[in-house]
């Protein structure tokens, strides 16, 4: 039905050729974007009514486990969490105040722009179930592993002294009296969410749909096959200085992919952009010493890198 429409659209409404390339980036946009944000949407809203049952205190005292639980709980928590790398850091200020290991907040810091409901969405829209099943799987062990390991190198010394002071954590429990409270709070969440990045999104399908359309695939296969087996790394540390919204990432990741690059090797740069940035390491600057930061940014990119090698691996199985 959203095919058809798409199509009466493009061909009927707006009198384009589809034998035209720009007849067939049209059709692209208008078909992607509506579905992408039909999803985002419903999704966001489903997930923000899940999220009112998990009392603040209860998340805390959960985060505050010892060994690996802290870090696996911290990071499942990321990923129901609808922030991006640098809108995290505030929440995981609010968590070195309260007294969270610096390993867990760091397994949350990692995973909450990793994964998040409008990237998954935006996921299963493009890549299916398969791949975005596996895609959360790997950027969960990528916040339980890293936090964990930089949880066990003892680098509190490198937070700053009065971290406590400079803590935006809220303390205020948020309370839900009725059921109806509780759709109240998923329908803001989500138009809130959806307002934020819906731009992002036409913006991401709108450079797939040129890519796709315009772009020959051997031009890209070449560029890829002069990289070689060094192409997943060198697309990780291309994305990590960069800030972007995943809403944009998500479709010019998977139109590369359907030119030829390796389906790691195009995640890997999403995963990047997603999980690290300059901006984000600008903020951190205000919690931790540089040293601290570069360990965070070097072990992330690290497993960032493993997880392409992975998805290239199998990409056979997957697709």
């Amino acid at each position: 039905m959203l095919l058809k429409f798409s199509n009466w659209l493009t061909f009927e409404v707006l009198k384009l050729s589809p034998e035209t390339k720009l007849g067939a980036a049209v059709d692209f946009f208008i078909y992607d974007s509506i579905k992408i944000l039909f999803l985002l949407f419903v999704l966001i809203f489903i997930i923000g009514v899940m999220r009112t049952f998990l009392p603040q205190s209860k998340i805390k005292k959960w985060m505050g486990q010892k060994g690996i639980a802290g870090n696996i709980f911290s990071s499942l928590f990321g990923a129901i969490t609808p922030f991006c790398s640098c809108s995290s850091i505030p929440l995981c200020l609010g968590f070195l105040k309260a007294g969270i290991p610096l390993g867990v907040t760091f397994s949350f810091l990692i995973t909450s722009p990793l994964i998040n409901e409008y990237l998954v969405v935006l996921m299963f829209g493009f890549f299916g179930w398969k791949i975005t099943v596996l895609y959360v799987l790997s950027g969960l062990v990528i916040g339980v592993v890293a936090g964990a390991i930089l949880g066990r190198m003892n680098l509190e010394r490198h937070l700053v002294e009065d971290i406590v002071d400079k803590g935006d954590g809220n303390n205020d429990e948020q309370t839900f009296p009725d059921f109806k409270s509780r759709l109240k709070f998923g329908w803001d969440e989500s138009v809130s969410i959806t307002n934020k990045i819906w731009i992002w999104v036409l913006i991401g399908v709108g450079i797939g749909a040129a890519i796709h359309n315009y772009v020959p695939q051997e031009v890209i296969q070449n560029v890829i096959s002069k990289t070689g087996i060094f192409g997943v790394p060198i697309a990780t540390i291309l994305g990590v200085p960069m800030y972007g919204s995943c809403a944009a990432i998500v479709p010019i990741a998977v139109v590369l992919f359907q030119k030829g690059i390796p389906l790691g090797t195009a995640l890997a740069f999403m995963m990047a952009i997603a999980a690290l940035s300059l901006p984000e390491a600008i903020m951190l600057r205000r919690a931790m010493k540089l040293h601290l930061i570069v360990l965070f940014f070097g072990i992330t990119t690290i497993a960032i890198i493993c997880i392409g090698y992975l998805f290239n691996i199998l990409q056979n199985v997957l697709v």
